[in-house]
């Protein structure tokens, strides 16, 4: 018996067969034995369903007045061009969510992560810029409400548009062109691929931006006051008519503006102090609430607007309610 084991396990090394014990030999025989290793889980990050879920709802929403807009010919004037670059800067930004979710898990490469990353900031930067050019556009609108309907307001609106979308295009750019952190990890922010200093100067841009914004919606709740307190002597109005007016527009100009500070607040001061070094969840609890904004975006300046209630009523049913009827604008309506 002895013999045919001998025979049986010549393939085995030599060093087993020389050690002669069966305790050995059946060590030997389990070593060649190949380990079936578990395959590793597709994990999938929570933080990044819930952005992809932000991108999904992004991307329908802005799409709605993206098409409402293009099709519809009567809406071309300066406010409507200005509010259409902010659906379509919101869209591209979903867009790039859901493109980001993707390509992260499904084609993960540094090529397609700077594309994804370049949409995302060029998008998002248009998105600022586009709320920016609608401030000064309503400041205009009424600082120079007797020329405001005029030619030379439609070649200001395509010049902003120009500006803006050429600026937030060579921004996303930038990742794409080099100015990353691939090739030096200490360098990078709290998003990478872009560098510290990238995220730094979007930061310190956005800061200002806002401070315009601020000033700008500061004088157009001056100009709404005494608007409302001329129309309240011609009218015979009572002084709390007046007020109810008033307060009506200072209000819709705070929730404007404290809407916007609101959601992009936390994650500019959070990338001026931090770095990639930082837990990723905080640059995840900052960022989605910058989504948000892209999400309240067409509900603030798309669908309060009446002529668009009665654009996306005719795609819908074919008709305008009764409640729609054209009706004059009042300072209140900024």
């Amino acid at each position: 018996m002895n013999e045919d084991l001998e025979v049986n396990l010549t393939w085995l090394p030599r060093e087993h067969l020389e050690a002669g014990s069966p305790e050995n030999v059946s060590a030997a025989v389990t070593s060649l034995v190949p380990v079936v290793e578990p395959e590793p889980e597709f994990l999938v990050n929570p933080w990044d369903i819930v952005l992809c879920t932000s991108g999904t709802l992004i991307s329908c929403e802005n799409a709605v007045v993206v098409l409402i807009i293009f099709h519809n010919p009567s809406l071309r004037a300066p406010m409507f061009l200005l509010i259409g670059s902010l659906a379509l800067a919101d869209l591209l930004a979903g867009i790039g969510l859901i493109f980001n979710f993707i390509l992260a898990y499904l084609l993960q490469s540094e090529a397609t992560k700077l594309v994804t990353v370049g949409l995302i900031v060029a998008s998002f930067s248009a998105s600022v810029c586009s709320l920016l050019a609608i401030t000064v556009d309503r400041y205009l609108s009424l600082y120079y409400a007797l020329t405001y309907n005029s030619e030379r307001t439609v070649t200001f609106t395509y010049v902003m548009l120009i500006l803006l979308w050429g600026a937030s295009i060579c921004i996303g750019l930038l990742p794409i062109m080099g100015w990353n952190c691939l090739q030096d990890e200490s360098t990078c922010s709290v998003i990478r691929p872009l560098t510290k200093n990238n995220a730094a100067v979007l930061s310190v841009s956005f800061l200002l931006m806002f401070a315009l914004m601020l000033q700008l919606y500061i004088q157009i709740c001056k100009i709404v006051m005494r608007h409302a307190h001329q129309i309240a002597l011609q009218h015979h109005f009572l002084a709390t008519s007046h007020y109810v007016t008033t307060r009506k527009g200072v209000s819709t100009l705070a929730i404007i503006l404290g809407t916007f500070a609101a959601c992009w607040m936390p994650f500019t001061l959070y990338s001026l102090i931090a770095d990639y070094t930082y837990p990723s969840i905080y640059t995840y609890a900052t960022l989605l609430p910058a989504t948000y904004n892209s999400i309240i975006n067409p509900v603030i300046y798309a669908f309060r607007n009446q002529e668009i209630q009665k654009a996306l009523w005719l795609i819908c049913c074919g008709c305008i309610p009764s409640n729609l009827s054209a009706r004059a604008r009042s300072p209140s309506d900024v």
